[in-house]
């Protein structure tokens, strides 16, 4: 797959650049990707599949207007082609139907960006045979998510794009007789069997502990350690916008305190947008280049997520955000907690492997509300009791990330975004475990 989707990429872009018409600019963004998919149930394989699908995002511009389409694409050149100037044909009549744009922003550079990040992916027989050997005799349901993802950007001011990399991701939980769970998830770009059979003997022993008669506890602030897992919860609830130039310029930031200098988190706390080296393009769907960006240095807010759109509107200068102005490799700074010691510095109080349902609660306050579910122990002198059973959470991430931040793994996890909805996703976050002084339980 080296270069086959990358030609048919620019055979679409050489024909649209022979069918534009003076006056006319467009963007062409392309996506594609080959996957091979298996879900698991029992720790065997109930169904396997590959996908192989493209397709362009076609902007045409003239006059201060715009109108975007999409095409879904296949393996005959010729009828691609024809799909993309019938597009083209009906966006020409769209257009003068169309108010003028008064954000409209095109970036006219021509900037040329190109990454292939080709590692070797495992066959399928390693993975099921460590499946087997690992967790044959437990009930492991999950997915397994594999092979290279292309992503295409191109423009009539002659910028040009191209990313195409492996990835592989297997989510999946351990489920105990008696209905709980053990989520777990290993992913990434590198294959290394010895590491997933390592994640698989770690979940075998979270699941012996769940089954312990589970310990309730009444609501109230505990001493806790939040997995990366956990953290990705949080991370995530922080995607949504928190960032975002739009966002903080209308009021609407759960970060605005923030960014405001009106308070801070943690000197511990340093987030960045790293798309260097990550799953992610060095280009946003926009059109322009991406850098790497600190948003949050030492517990201050700094740089914040700028796309094309926010900066004509905000008089702002655009850094290559996407339209949604979300981060698409999020990355927290390690601190100096070795994960051998979690436990042994925990003492007393939560263990939490996941967090789940998370939504805000009091959004101008950062203060985030979900549940703990599975995998949630507690912990007594360093030493595992039991599952505590099903508690929500409700506070401030100035709490979690701010006062109550006791200390950060030294280690940090990799992890992929597991969606697959339309497509597989490019996202990720890179993030280590947090050790916190208090978490409050509500009920």
């Amino acid at each position: 797959m080296s270069t086959v989707y990358q030609q048919r990429f620019e055979s679409l872009l050489d024909s649209l650049n022979a069918a534009v018409q003076p006056g006319e600019q467009f963007t062409l963004g392309y996506s594609a990707e080959q996957s091979q998919f298996v879900r698991f149930n029992h720790a065997k394989v109930r169904q396997a599949g590959l996908v192989s699908q493209a397709s362009a995002q076609l902007r045409l511009v003239r006059d201060g207007r715009q109108a975007e389409q999409q095409v879904t694409l296949g393996d005959d050149a010729e009828l691609d082609r024809q799909r993309l100037h019938d597009a083209l044909a009906q966006l020409r009549q769209t257009l003068p139907l169309l108010p003028v744009d008064p954000y409209l922003s095109l970036d006219e550079s021509a900037w040329h960006s190109h990454s292939l990040l080709e590692p070797p992916l495992p066959e399928l027989d390693e993975v099921l045979a460590l499946i087997e050997r690992e967790a044959g005799d437990l009930d492991l349901v999950g997915i397994y998510a594999a092979g290279p993802i292309c992503r295409g950007f191109a423009s009539s001011f002659g910028a040009f794009g191209w990313h195409q990399a492996n990835s592989f991701n297997i989510d999946w939980s351990l489920f105990h007789a008696n209905g709980q769970a053990v989520k777990a998830n290993y992913a990434g770009q590198s294959w290394r069997g010895d590491k997933f059979a390592k994640r698989l003997r770690q979940a075998r022993e979270q699941l012996e502990h769940l089954g312990r008669p589970a310990i309730t506890l009444k609501p109230g602030t505990y001493r806790a350690y939040l997995a990366p897992a956990a953290m990705d919860e949080i991370a995530g609830m922080l995607c949504w916008g928190a960032f975002s130039a739009q966002s903080l310029a209308t009021g609407n930031s759960a970060l605005q305190r923030l960014y405001n200098g009106d308070a801070r988190l943690s000197p511990l706390v340093s987030f960045s947008e790293q798309v260097s080296g990550s799953l992610s393009p060095a280009f946003s769907d926009e059109g322009s280049p991406r850098r790497d960006l600190l948003l949050i240095g030492e517990g201050r807010g700094l740089e914040r997520l700028v796309s094309a759109r926010s900066a004509a509107e905000f008089k702002l200068v655009a850094n290559g955000a996407d339209s949604h102005e979300s981060p698409c490799a999020l990355s927290l700074a390690p601190g100096n907690l070795p994960s051998a010691q979690i436990l042994e510095r925990l003492g007393t109080g939560l263990y939490i492997s996941n967090l789940w349902y998370l939504n805000y609660s009091d959004l101008p306050a950062a203060r985030m509300t979900g549940l703990t579910r599975f995998a949630t122990f507690w912990v007594e002198n360093g030493r595992i009791q039991g599952p505590v059973s099903t508690m929500r959470f409700d506070d401030s991430l100035y709490n979690l990330l701010g006062s109550q931040l006791e200390d950060l793994t030294q280690e940090r996890e990799m992890i992929l975004s597991t969606s697959t909805y339309g497509q597989r996703s490019t996202g990720s976050s890179h993030l280590p475990g947090a050790l916190v002084k208090g978490l409050t339980l509500t009920l």
